[in-house]
Parts: C-alpha cells; sequence; structure tokens
C-alpha cells in the first residue's frame, strides 16, 4: 500500500522532470513584419507579412486591414509562406493610417495589431 507521503513525493518527482501537468505554451513574439511598426509605406505597397519566433498554423490564422479601428479588408494567408511567416497581399490603399491585426490560431490563440501609415507617392 503506497502512503500518502509516498505519493505527494512521487507527484512531486514528476513535476520536476515535466511529466505532470500542462507544459507552458511557448510564448508567441513578432520578429519582424512588414510594414514595421509605425512606418510609413507608398501607396503601391502591397505585401503584408508578419514573422514569429516558431512555426504558425496558416490555416487558422488570419490578418486584417484595420483604418479608425474598423476592418476594411480581410487577407488569407498563403499556405505556401514558411512555417514562421503570415504573407498575404492586399488592394491598393488610400493614404491615411492603418494597422495590420494579426489572429494566430490554436490553443492559446495570441493576436496583435502593427500600426502603418500610407503616404502619398
Amino acid at each position: 500500500m503506497i502512503t500518502r507521503r509516498q505519493a505527494v513525493l512521487a507527484g512531486a518527482s514528476l513535476g520536476l522532470f515535466g511529466l505532470n501537468g500542462p507544459t507552458q505554451a511557448q510564448e508567441l513574439r513578432v520578429l519582424d513584419s512588414a510594414p514595421q511598426a509605425n512606418a510609413v509605406v507608398g501607396q503601391r505597397s502591397s505585401a503584408f507579412y508578419v514573422r514569429f519566433n516558431r512555426p504558425v498554423d496558416h490555416q487558422d490564422s488570419r490578418l486584417a486591414i484595420k483604418r479608425d479601428g474598423r476592418i476594411i479588408e480581410v487577407l488569407h494567408p498563403r499556405l505556401e509562406s514558411t512555417p514562421d511567416v503570415l504573407f498575404a497581399r492586399a488592394p491598393t490603399l488610400q493614404p491615411g493610417r492603418y494597422s495590420l491585426h494579426w489572429i494566430v490560431g490554436g490553443e492559446p490563440q495570441f493576436d496583435g495589431e502593427i500600426p502603418f501609415s500610407v503616404g502619398n507617392d
């Protein structure tokens, strides 16, 4: 018969080796993007990407262009891009302030925004 103390010690030793309980998900960080935060891009700029510190699920992720807090264009990441990059093309944007909103699906889900402006060419 296992005593309560033996059960506690066994559980503690399993925890030390990472065999007890859920593992922590690696924090998702943005390493690079186009446009970069607070950049001013030309009207002809149509390529948008976000590079992360680890692979992401392209099918369960989204990119969107927002202006004044409203989504004006939903972008669908290309499935052929490298595992750690969400890449999409957008139509020509008029001059003004925007943000590139990204959502990476899975558990847990991550999201963020990259502010940028479109200038006059």
